[in-house]
């Protein structure tokens, strides 16, 4: 099995403080820490042992444990019980002949190099010996006063491309370095003190995974039946995976004879040829994400779970094959209960409301006891669970992200697509999504990015043409609708293109009750209170955002934009909320005494997270929905799109949305738009893509946080 050296921790007992190595080790694994090695210089071998042991039991499989220079501290800790993956030696440590004998071939053993001598020696050993290469000084570092003279990422860059050994840069890493050091050709980061000193161990993994996974094509894998009508299976999958920015692989679990009219047939390979599959990609290629479908029967789950529990790959979503079209049960009793146990493995489950049924061993009626089904199951199986309304009657078909151990529950709201090309959805969908966690979105994010493409794909499935049942989605719509991602289009057809990506989400929020009622005047007082509410916390925390904007910008003119945005998102429009929330009283602690709800927390938490990055580019792509979306419902609502009772001065909100109308917000939207269309054409396509993505995900998030208020008048 290949090591995943993404994001690799070094311990420093002095860093760690009073939280200590074990405690620390344990919160960045939570983070992502894929390696840990712990160092420990002046502790005796008897110490670092009994340490090893200690950090075996927390990190419990879910990342690699080696020990620096002590190899017989870590022989004593096997011998103990503990799971240690093996050594990382200096060039004056124990030979790295020695450490292979002394812990067998399947052992991880790691070499330090830092000049183009120590990268000749290491041509020189027999193949094999070596697993990897740490690479540094990338920076002066005061956890290593006798470093070697900083390489920087240029040297860094010139080093690694005499080797094929994977190489992983240390020393003064910082999570700002993330994408120089990527594209340099690092197999990952090696950090000290960012993760060993760090307040919040978990979060700051979190984010440097963040970083990394954001800056590199992910290699996901699906595993799953094949349709040889390429439709659904590991077809469709390959494609929703490339069509999400990631590269795609499949072991194939079942062969069917199928069309888009049903299936004829079906033959299962032994599982020992499933994990064969599985052994031959993880031997050779570091598996980013999984994807897990049709799995027929009790033994090749049993083999996936397996290979799962060996190699514990960072993203596992599990779309629970379960139930056939006509409702009949795909697998036997034995075989449910295997996968139940299956589902103990995920990040993320995507059951149809049948599968959620059968799951969750009752019927489902309606909408909210799917959601009461769906939180039973995540308490059980600690996992997320995305709860799929599509097979509900009626035209609204929303979806949910249910976590109860991470205390998510966000709500998405959506209308039917009128179609007939629903073949492989579920399929899709959930390799898509696979893709985009791999890619560092969050899951809130994620499913609203996810959801995005999955309905522009659902609008292109008729124009394929393919069959004379329910035939297939058009995967690749946007990349056929815009020309080729690596077109370089002018900022009018930025804006052009990004404006029709979001007239699905515009015609949600339209349709919304709240809107509505908004509108016609009928909308009650109390959701409109928890709307102003909200968005007076979102408002505060908004204008942080557009400060850090402010803060990034290129120019003076820029830089001068996005802080007279964040002045008036407080002084203009939250002065406005509060003069409804504490009439008289102007903006105080009255004003943000609610309590922030799903919806506005995982808005604000996208936003924090593009602001984190650093990225300009993004970020503004990210704030942007909220001027754009806002400015044109506002100016339909004025207008009397909705009705013209909206115009007259009798409307009990007449005064609210009067402010829709003022000029000057339509100038600053205006001159938001030509920013962000600006540096869009002027960017690489990938950056572009990460803008397009943030912005998608942003204009997802607008339409849950209008959505909010009667989804909060529901659940009480």
């Amino acid at each position: 099995m290949i090591a995943d050296l993404s994001l690799y921790l070094v311990t420093d007992p002095d860093l760690c403080g009073e939280r200590g190595v074990v405690e620390t080790v344990r919160q960045a694994v939570d983070g992502g820490v894929r390696i840990v090695q712990l160092r420990d210089k002046t502790a005796t071998d008897a110490e670092i042992a009994a340490q090893l042991v200690a950090l075996s039991r927390v990190i419990d499989g879910r990342a690699l444990l080696v020990v620096n220079d002590r190899l017989d501290a870590a022989l004593a800790a096997r011998e103990q019980g503990a799971k240690i993956d093996g050594v990382h030696l200096g060039q004056g440590d124990a030979s790295v002949l020695h450490a292979r004998d002394a812990l067998g071939p399947d052992a991880v053993i790691g070499l330090t190099a830092h000049s183009a001598e120590h990268f000749e020696a290491v041509q020189a050993l027999p193949a094999g010996t070596i697993d990897y290469l740490g690479v540094g000084v990338i920076r002066p570092t005061s956890t290593k006063p006798d470093h070697p003279p900083a390489l920087g990422v240029e040297g860094f860059r010139v080093l690694v491309a005499t080797t094929d050994l994977p190489c992983v840069a240390i020393g003064g890493v910082g999570i700002d370095d993330t994408e120089a050091l990527r594209d340099a050709g690092a197999a990952g980061l090696a950090v000290v003190s960012a993760l060993c000193a760090a307040p919040d161990p978990v979060q700051t993994a979190a984010s440097f995974v963040s970083r990394w996974r954001g800056a590199g094509t992910p290699r996901v894998l699906s595993i799953a039946g094949s349709d040889p009508s390429g439709g659904a299976g590991i077809q469709a999958d390959l494609k929703s995976i490339a069509a999400n920015g990631g590269y795609g692989m499949a072991v194939v679990t079942a062969l069917t004879a199928q069309n888009t009219t049903g299936v004829r047939g079906v033959h299962v390979p032994p599982a020992s040829f499933v994990r064969d599959q599985l052994d031959a990609l993880s031997d050779d290629i570091i598996v980013d994400a999984v994807k897990i479908g049709m799995l027929a029967n009790v033994e090749v789950i049993g083999a996936v779970t397996e290979w799962l529990d060996e190699v514990r790959p960072p993203i596992v979503v599990v779309d629970p094959v379960m139930i056939a079209t006509s409702g009949d049960r795909l697998l036997d009793e034995d075989a449910e209960a295997a996968l139940r146990d299956l589902l103990g493995r995920a990040d993320v489950v995507t059951p149809n409301l049948g599968e959620l049924a059968a799951l969750a061993g009752r019927p489902i009626a309606g909408w909210n006891d799917a959601l009461a089904a769906a939180e039973e199951l995540s308490g059980e199986i600690g996992a997320a669970v995305l709860v799929k309304g599509g097979h509900l009657d009626g035209d609204h078909v929303p979806d949910a992200l249910v976590d109860i151990p991470r205390g998510v529950l966000t709500e998405y709201p959506g209308t039917r697509i009128p179609t007939t090309n629903t073949h492989g959805t579920g399929c899709s969908l959930s390799s898509a999504l696979a893709t985009r966690l791999a890619r560092g979105e969050t899951p809130v994010d994620a499913v609203a990015s996810t959801r995005s493409w999955l309905r522009e794909s659902l609008r292109a499935g008729e124009g394929l043409q393919v069959g004379r049942g329910h035939g297939p989605i058009g995967h690749f719509a946007g990349l056929w609708q815009r020309g080729g991602i690596d077109t370089a289009p002018t900022p009018v057809q930025v804006r052009s293109d990004w404006w029709d990506r979001t007239a699905e989400v515009r015609r949600g929020i339209d349709e919304l009750p709240f809107i509505r009622g908004l509108a016609d005047g009928t909308l009650a007082r109390e959701p409109f209170l928890f709307y102003l509410a909200q968005d007076a916390l979102y408002l505060r925390e908004y204008s942080r955002v557009l400060a850090a904007a402010s803060r990034l910008a290129p120019t003076p003119h820029e830089q001068a934009f996005w802080a007279r945005s964040a002045e008036g998102a407080i002084v203009g429009e939250l002065e406005l909320h509060a003069s409804w929330l504490t009439p008289g009283e102007g903006v105080d602690d009255a004003t943000f005494a609610a309590t922030p709800a799903p919806a506005t927390v995982a808005y604000l938490d996208h936003l924090r997270s593009v602001a984190f990055g650093g990225d300009y580019a993004e970020l503004i792509a990210a704030v942007l929905p909220c001027f754009w979306l806002y400015t044109d419902l506002g100016q339909r609502l004025h207008a009397g799109a909705f009705g013209e009772y909206a115009r007259d001065a009798r409307h009990p909100y007449a005064s609210w949305l009067a402010t829709y109308a003022d000029p000057a917000f339509d100038a600053a939207t205006e001159q938001a738009i030509a920013y962000v269309a600006e540096a869009a054409a002027a960017s690489s396509s990938d950056r572009r893509a990460r803008m397009l993505r943030a912005f998608e995900v942003s204009s997802a998030h607008e339409l849950a946080f209008f959505a909010a208020p009667f989804a909060a008048a529901v659940s009480t």
